[in-house]
């Protein structure tokens, strides 16, 4: 069985709520269990909170929800490239899976709803590469 860790953004609540439970029945679907979640406050704060799951032996791998909304500026652009490049230098850093179930950028808080299935598609990939690897 793989053992998970989550890290699930609280910003935009009413979606990434969705998107936890998405990935915990995807979980339950390929036999894999979630030993550890951390709630962030959002996208940006999960490679630190991804890094502390990845070091504990206990978890094979780490999937990554949130989703990160469009406004007036390129903030979400930001948001999305430095937390897309610290997810990857954890997995790297610490040879542990972590994937990116993020949302974002340049949608809507509509459209965020519409990709709440982002939780699911962490899992999956998560599983995959701990069975590939």
């Amino acid at each position: 069985m793989v053992s998970l860790g989550l890290v699930v953004s609280r910003f935009n609540r009413g979606v990434t709520e969705q998107m936890e439970d998405r990935a915990r029945e995807a979980a339950g679907d390929r036999d894999a269990d979630v030993v550890e979640t951390l709630r962030v406050p959002g996208a940006y704060d999960a490679p630190l909170a991804a890094d502390r799951l990845a070091r504990r032996d206990s978890i094979d791998a780490v999937a990554v929800v949130g989703t990160i909304v469009t406004g007036d500026t390129d903030h979400d652009r930001v948001i999305a490239d430095a937390t897309a490049q610290g997810l990857t230098d954890v997995s790297l850093d610490r040879d542990t899976p972590v994937t990116f179930g993020v949302s974002g950028p340049g949608m809507s808080g509509a459209e965020a709803r519409e990709r709440e299935d982002k939780g699911a598609e962490a899992v999956e990939a998560a599983v995959d590469l701990v069975e590939e690897l």
